[in-house]
């Protein structure tokens, strides 16, 4: 599954009481970056995390479903579920009473879009370290940080998107990883710099060898996203 949709688009649409389906900063490089395209890193860092994360796992899955649950300030904003057949791409979404169904693939009907866009969205959340392997991006890595929420040292992966193609391109994403490789927070930083918002990743569980990070959090905790109703058959 590739990269259309940067997947902090519902959260900061929420925030900013904007529609969802509307819509870097420049650092030197010191002696411990290391920059590469992804394409070029599936045996280095990015796959490290993914593996890390139940990649090899996750290739035996035949289906997926979860519940994505936005809070704001104690208001539930959204609540979606979802159930994916991963290996036929057959995806189906009930929200608000209703279901739909479409099937992801490069001709999807304008009809379903907008289903697509939130689809990505949400299991960008549930699943980003797999992107670090199936999607195209630049890869900058960065030791022994300073984690944006909590200030522990961490160490840094910088993900960033081209600025061609998808829903809304060029967005970067700088996430904070333990030496178990398991990611503990991230910052989505939008194209252009405009918007940003750094979230933790906990509450994982483990599904069919598969850990899953159950709630984000920003700084404060008055935004809260998180999956319920988790099954990986």
């Amino acid at each position: 599954m590739k990269k259309t949709l940067f997947p902090l688009l519902v959260a900061l649409s929420i925030l900013s009481c904007k529609n969802a389906e509307s819509d870097k900063s420049n650092s030197e490089m010191n002696t411990k970056n290391t920059e590469v395209a992804a394409s070029e890193e599936k045996d280095g860092i990015g796959n490290t995390i993914a593996m890390a994360n139940g990649l090899d796992k996750f290739k035996n899955a035949t289906e997926v479903e979860f519940t994505f649950n936005v809070k704001v300030n104690d208001t539930l904003r959204s609540s979606r579920h979802w159930k994916w057949n991963t290996k036929t791409n057959e995806i189906s979404l009930t929200e608000n009473d209703s279901t739909a169904t479409y099937t992801q693939n490069d001709s999807i009907p304008e009809s379903k879009v907008s289903i697509d866009q939130k689809f990505i969205n949400d299991s960008y959340w549930l699943l980003f370290p797999y992107q670090l392997v199936w999607s195209d991006a630049t890869l900058t890595e960065e030791k022994e940080v300073p984690a944006p929420i909590s200030g522990d040292t961490l160490n840094k992966l910088e993900v960033s998107y081209s600025a061609d193609g998808g829903y809304t391109p060029g967005d970067t994403y700088d996430i904070y990883y333990g030496d178990d490789h398991m990611i503990e927070e991230w910052v989505y930083k939008a194209a252009g710099g405009d918007r940003q918002m750094a979230t933790t990743w906990e509450d994982y569980e483990e599904f069919k060898g598969i850990p899953i990070a159950k709630m984000h959090k920003s700084k404060d905790g008055s935004f809260q996203l998180y999956f319920t109703d988790i099954v990986i058959k």
